[in-house]
């Protein structure tokens, strides 16, 4: 059985960072794609970055050189180390996987916020 579970979310100040992790089982990293989106109240989801089955990083401009998608294979984990944080980087954070052509495997979400 496929399962995400994610977490890592809460409150940090403007600048500050946060690392959230999403623990896959069910399935191997070797054969999945897997991706960080998020959503912000009355907005559409926004897909920030993916990480290949070959460890292949990719990241919208949006959060280039701010966010960094990485993986544990040993922990089954999928990470994203955020930083420099902006009150606009307050969303729900999902992660989610593939293994064809769409995101079918999602995680559970935490809610990330960022407010003085």
């Amino acid at each position: 059985q496929v399962q995400l579970v994610v977490s890592g979310g809460g409150l940090v100040q403007p600048g500050g960072s946060l690392r959230l992790s999403c623990v896959t089982s069910g399935f191997s990293l070797d054969d999945y794609q897997i991706t960080w989106i998020r959503q912000a109240p009355g907005k559409k989801r926004e897909l920030l970055a993916v990480l290949t089955s070959g460890n292949y990083a990719s990241y919208v401009d949006l959060v280039k050189g701010r966010f960094t998608i990485s993986r544990n294979d040993a922990e089954n984990s999928v990470y994203l180390q955020m930083n420099s944080l902006k009150p606009a980087d307050t969303a729900v954070y999902y992660c989610a996987g593939r293994r064809g052509a769409d995101w079918n495997d999602w995680g559970q979400g935490t809610q990330v916020t960022v407010s003085s």
